[in-house]
């Protein structure tokens, strides 16, 4: 079963331990220096889009370290943050940067944090596969369909496209994808309100393959996994791919986080030695999920700002 389809069927519950049921040694030094035995718990919550990175990680890393608990929750990046500041959690998965209200009751809470970058994403625009008079589409079309409650049908986005009903399924306001595309599509204009909203990607892969007339966004993984029952769509000109993704020429493209708690860090060895194995296995398991890993340099920097708190 591949990792997003796990992924589905976790969607439906607040989180999901793994422990591990055999040890191992890391020889590339991801797990405790000296093969050394760890126990206690990693908590983390968050994004939907980075949980099936985490998910991929904390699965690994239990074959390493069995007795480390590992939690990973799916509340959506707004929820997770709601937990982070208060330093219920050690990690928190975002899809976009931390806000400033958040980070300002992050230190009201007396939580200091690191933001760690995990890989990269492509934001994508996905119709039901009968549409076929969309190819490409513009930042300014897609502003005018998701704010416009008179854009009903998809002759109303372009003359020449046909008199076909419209409907929206977007991620839940909690979702930092929802906040990217705020930012880059709505220009912090409000989301019409027929819209429909939810904080599980799978449901809006369900909305879009179901609907004939439909138009959604996620992540660029949730698109590929389910790319036999949907279509992704140009944007200004360019198609979400690997390369486009990685070269940052779509226009959607962006990095994806983990928030890690810099007392946990220091404090707790399962959570520092969890970060390292993370930060050394994130760039091949982020490929293997449908993310695109960054270069190695950036990894290099999370490297270093781990081990500058947790002590080398």
């Amino acid at each position: 079963m591949s990792w997003m389809k796990k992924s589905a069927l976790l969607a439906s519950i607040t989180s999901v331990a793994l422990v591990g049921a055999a040890c191992g040694n890391n020889e590339e030094g991801g797990a405790a220096e000296g093969g050394d035995a760890l126990s206690g718990k990693v908590v983390m919550d968050g994004s939907s889009t980075v949980f099936p990175i985490m998910e991929a990680v904390a699965e690994e890393y239990s074959a390493e370290q069995p007795e480390v608990e590992v939690t990973v929750g799916v509340s959506g990046t707004g929820g997770g943050f709601k937990r982070f500041v208060t330093g219920e959690t050690d990690f928190s998965n975002a899809s976009r940067e931390i806000k400033e209200e958040e980070a300002a009751e992050a230190e009201k809470n007396g939580v200091e944090f690191t933001q760690l970058s995990v890989a990269l994403d492509g934001l994508s625009l996905v119709v039901n596969p009968a549409n076929d008079w969309a190819q490409d589409i513009t930042i300014e079309e897609l502003n005018k369909m998701w704010t416009d409650t008179n854009i009903k049908t998809w002759k109303d986005v372009r003359s020449d496209w046909p008199d076909e009903e419209i409907s929206f399924f977007a991620p839940g306001k909690d979702s930092g994808t929802y906040d990217f595309f705020d930012e880059k599509v709505l220009n912090e204009t409000d989301i019409r309100q027929d819209a429909q909203l939810s904080e599980d990607d799978n449901v809006l892969v369900t909305g879009v393959a179901g609907t004939e007339g439909a138009i959604g966004f996620f992540g660029f993984a949730y698109y590929l996994e389910n790319k036999d029952t949907l279509r992704a769509l140009n944007v200004e000109g360019v198609e979400p791919t690997h390369d486009t993704i990685n070269d940052l020429s779509y226009p959607l493209s962006r990095e994806i986080y983990t928030y890690v708690n810099n007392a946990s860090l220091k404090d707790k060895e399962q959570v520092a030695d969890f970060a390292r194995f993370m930060n050394e296995n994130a760039a091949d398991l982020s490929e293997e999920v449908g993310y695109v890993k960054m270069e190695q340099g950036r990894y290099d920097e999370n490297m270093k700002m781990i081990d500058e708190i947790a002590g080398e």
